[in-house]
């Protein structure tokens, strides 16, 4: 099998487990639940893939609309493939390009086809439709690639959520169809003989709970190898957020991954492991540090603040990444207020390092039953902050 999903230890909902892929096998197979730092463009920003190897990434993100407005599919699959392309040996997953595509707004257009849209780089028009999107994901060769949905925004009534979830699964049954044609196709075939990529479906359904479950039924009768749970961080209370993946989580099946997608805060992403979810990913960590957010044992700290000036401390005490180990908070402000790049650089390891080292702790704590300790504490430090700080 191309995927292999073993449930090692389970606590209420929550379970610990291992994830094998064609990149992530024996010794390096994916413990989950894990947090996905995203790649959007074959690199996490401002971190080279040595780094984030050694911060302990066993899975990163490509973004399908990115990488195929630039450099091109077609390039990277003459080059060997996205793991090749960008030296990252490690597994990696890539999205469908229909969250790039809804974000356009006003440059897009939607049919029962596909989705017409203009590029932001030059305004030249291009066409997704569920098979162009499988097949660019082929030619980028990630172990894990999604089908193409539209993601609803919010806020969208019951018609249109209706709607947009008929056409989500119109999609998703031709995206499919695509793959299992041309599975063999994907540029490392070679290396990895009787090995494919593998498709996940994605659950959409507005905020409704009913659309979800249906969602949800209907993409696991297509009997895919995993399922994410998408449409969500569009603008909606983050209690909704919440919400949404707990009304749907139970129409998903307990021997499959379960993927958040785009989600999320530290305390939210140790809650939905909580709830049983395996895989998250979120722009969130890579942002933050670029405009000195740093994610803490304490809180949340903006560096920038005027307090660090003179503070001869780490940014964590408790962290022990290469970061904290060697700077001070006086130094990262500096950085930061000089507008220097290796501020991008050193905040984006230590947040980087928080969240995985966080996670392993989830699955730590799933396995010796400490877990509803470990979501206390991480709540109580959630709100806490060195002054207050917009959402980057």
């Amino acid at each position: 099998m191309s995927l292999t999903y073993t449930i090692d230890a389970e606590l209420a909902s929550a379970r610990r487990a291992r994830l094998e892929l064609p990149h992530a096998s024996g010794p390096s197979a994916i413990e989950t639940p894990i947090f996905m730092p995203v790649g959007t463009v074959g690199s996490v920003k401002a971190v080279p893939q040595d780094i984030v190897e050694t911060l302990g990434a066993r899975i990163i993100l490509g973004n399908t609309y990115h990488l195929y407005l630039r450099p091109g599919h077609e390039l990277i699959r003459r080059m060997g493939g996205l793991h090749k392309f960008i030296s990252w040996p490690r597994a990696m997953l890539t999205d469908s390009g229909g969250f790039q595509v809804f974000s356009l707004n006003e440059l897009r257009k939607v049919s029962a086809d596909g989705v017409q849209f203009r590029s932001h780089l030059d305004g030249s028009s291009h066409l997704f439709t569920p098979e162009r999107s499988i097949e660019i994901q082929i030619a980028l060769g990630a172990d894990i690639i999604m089908v193409f949905d539209e993601c609803t925004e919010y806020p969208a009534d019951y018609g249109r959520a209706r709607h947009s979830l008929d056409m989500t699964l119109t999609w998703a049954e031709r995206s499919k169809t695509f793959f299992e044609a041309h599975k063999h196709e994907v540029p490392w075939a070679a290396d990895f003989p009787g090995k494919t990529q593998s498709l996940f479906g994605i659950v959409q359904g507005g905020m409704y709970p009913d659309l979800r479950r249906e969602s949800a039924e209907r993409l696991v009768e297509m009997d895919l190898p995993g399922y994410a749970i998408g449409g969500l961080s569009v603008g909606e209370p983050r209690h909704l957020t919440r919400e949404v993946i707990e009304a749907t989580l139970p129409y998903l099946p307990k021997d499959k991954p379960r993927y958040v997608m785009g989600v999320g805060y530290p305390e939210e992403i140790v809650e939905y492991a909580s709830m049983g979810v395996d895989m998250m990913d979120c722009v969130l960590p890579t942002r933050a540090a670029r405009h000195g957010l740093l994610f803490t044992s304490e809180g949340r700290l903006n560096i920038k603040n005027r307090r660090f000036a003179e503070d001869q401390g780490p940014a964590d005490p408790e962290c022990g990444c290469m970061v904290c180990q060697r700077y001070t908070r006086a130094y990262l402000r500096h950085l930061t207020h000089a507008q220097e790049p290796l501020s991008m650089v050193l905040n984006t390891i230590h947040n980087l390092a928080y969240y995985l080292d966080l996670m392993k702790a989830v699955r730590d704590a799933i396995a010796i039953g400490t877990l509803p300790g470990l979501l206390a504490r991480v709540r109580a430090v959630a709100g806490k902050a060195s002054s207050p700080i917009a959402t980057p």
